[in-house]
């Protein structure tokens, strides 16, 4: 089913759309995403990157990366989280995202119901907003696609864990793994493991 996005929420403001991939994971850096789109950008395949295939996602991506105004995707580590909450450093990961970004927004358009005020340029938190709005949508598929990259990068390194199809979320063979083999430096202790 195609998503009829928004093309933005303020016709007169520069926004930009933040959404992170990876909070419920057990392991792994969280990432965010922070795009600006042309007001006129369109593509049939963009949504929410959750009901979006990993080949429409791999498809998406370098076009989204070649017509936005300007995107950027940041991380936070595993550490940070366990330090912070994933709540905080999911936020932490948008503003760094936001920082790289080439072109200063006037206003910044959330996925979900928190945020911390950023630099102090008005935002809006909007629950559902990676099925709503077109720059937050393509800031979930990069968030996506750059955290389903690393962890199968990772997966590699640590092949016992099924990273490169789990991508670290709780999945029975993930837990068994860590019941089994243990932890690894990737993991977040903060989290209930298994």
């Amino acid at each position: 089913m195609v998503a009829t996005l928004l093309q933005y929420l303020d016709e007169t403001k520069v926004e930009a759309g933040c959404d992170e991939a990876g909070r419920g994971c057990l392991a792994g850096p969280v990432f965010a995403a922070a795009v600006i789109l042309p007001k006129d950008f369109y593509h049939p395949l963009l949504n929410d990157s959750k009901k979006m295939s990993e080949k429409s996602r791999e498809i998406l991506r370098p076009i989204i990366e070649r017509e936005a105004i300007a995107f950027a995707v940041a991380t936070a580590a595993p550490k940070e989280i366990d330090c912070l909450n994933i709540l905080k450093a999911s936020i932490l990961t948008m503003q760094r995202a936001l920082d790289k970004l080439k072109v200063s927004p006037e206003h910044i358009l959330v996925d979900g119901n928190r945020f911390i005020s950023y630099n102090n340029i008005p935002y809006s938190c909007i629950i559902g907003g990676d099925g709503k709005y077109a720059s937050i949508a393509a800031a979930s598929v990069l968030a996506k696609s750059y955290r389903d990259e690393y962890m199968r990068a990772l997966a590699k390194e640590y092949p016992q864990y099924g990273w490169e199809k789990n991508m670290a979320y709780p999945t029975k063979k993930h837990k068994e793994a860590i019941e089994k083999y243990g932890v690894t430096i990737h993991h977040r202790l903060s989290y209930k493991l298994f």
